[in-house]
């Protein structure tokens, strides 16, 4: 390969991996595990800490800290390489998988703050219920509060659900993926 067609390959590939960093900020995450992932991605095999560390110019330990965080977001995964010392990582080589991980990862924790939350406050609630000094005020209140949050729960019971819809695959009933774009049409098969 010459090298006028090797530095514009390279390029390419360099920004392929920004635009997938620049998307990645659009879902919540930072631009540090969105150009991490698009190294990987790019890469088309697992890699290690040291072989990223390298490629991004951040240390190991940084290194580590930003794979943990993608493991969380269920974007990456440790894997083995046979004959190997070190840890691997590897990410979903498919977007649309990608974008359902993210999506639902980030939902997930609304939902597990928002129960903890829901449930404390409601038995709050529902102890000052008892209470026998209450005005018919702030029962009242009280029961608006409480019906707020049965509201929450319901909305967030509606965000689990859609959870499942999207990791089901079910999404893609509703919703067909395109299988490939041809000179910047979408083209169905």
């Amino acid at each position: 390969m010459d090298d006028k067609v090797f530095h514009e390959v390279q390029q390419a590939h360099t920004q392929i991996i920004e635009k997938l960093a620049d998307n990645m900020r659009s879902f919540g995450t930072s631009t540090t595990v969105g150009r991490v992932l698009g190294i990987i991605y790019m890469n088309r095999a697992p890699m290690t800490l040291d072989e990223l560390s390298e490629q991004t110019g951040m240390s190991k330990t940084r290194m580590s800290q930003v794979v943990r965080e993608m493991m969380e977001l269920n974007i990456a995964e440790r894997t083995f390489q046979l004959g190997g010392r070190k840890d691997y990582y590897q990410v979903e080589q498919d977007y649309y998988q990608t974008f359902i991980s993210l999506f639902t990862s980030n939902w997930r924790q609304a939902i597990n703050k928002s129960r903890h939350f829901e449930q404390k406050l409601k038995n709050r609630l529902e102890k000052l219920l008892q209470t026998e000094r209450l005005t018919e005020e702030e029962e009242e209140q009280i029961n608006e509060l409480l019906h707020e949050i049965y509201e929450w729960m319901e909305y967030y019971d509606w965000i689990f659900r859609l959870i499942q819809f999207f990791e089901s695959g079910e999404v893609f009933e509703h919703v067909p993926k395109n299988r490939s774009i041809r000179g910047g049409t979408h083209s169905d098969e």
